[in-house]
């Protein structure tokens, strides 16, 4: 189920990506302090990027990221970058150790794939929540009404209709 979650957030900033000009993608948003929806979509992908990287070392630095700006200025790029995302999800959880330097010193605690896999989707939903403000002032975009939207606060909101 976890994998499949990934996958539906991930396919719809492709479906999002598929409607939006480059222009669109690279402008800055003033109710999100100047930041673009590239920028948005670029720490997406490089957060999963990083676990996807880190492993088959059972090691990962999320602040070492790559930081591509070809993610966030090319539309057709950032779709690529999701296809092998998606490609290389496991389905094997796995012992990992996080890394972080905190006030000077590197910090290394320890973690799992899933717990990983789990942190990088709410992680996204948080994010598409950040983009859906810039898509919202978009005329010819449309996104789900659920885009940005935890999957908790969706099945909560599923059971106050009832």
């Amino acid at each position: 189920m976890l994998l499949k979650s990934i996958r539906h957030s991930l396919d719809e900033l492709i479906d999002l990506l598929n409607q939006l000009s480059e222009e669109e993608y690279i402008k800055p948003c003033e109710a999100l302090s100047n930041s673009t929806i590239g920028e948005h979509v670029r720490h997406i992908l490089e957060m999963f990027q990083c676990l996807q990287n880190g492993y088959d070392a059972g090691v990962l630095n999320y602040d070492s990221r790559k930081r591509d700006n070809r993610i966030q200025t090319e539309t057709e790029f950032a779709k690529q970058c999701i296809f092998e995302i998606e490609r290389g999800l496991k389905s094997e959880n796995k012992l990992l150790f996080i890394e972080q330097l905190i006030d000077g010193l590197t910090m290394r605690i320890q973690s799992n794939y899933y717990r990983e896999l789990l942190y990088n989707l709410e992680h996204c939903v948080h994010h598409q929540a950040l983009i859906k403000v810039a898509v919202l002032q978009l005329e010819n975009v449309e996104i789900a009404d659920d885009f940005g939207v935890a999957r908790s606060t969706i099945e909560y909101r599923k059971q106050c209709v009832q």
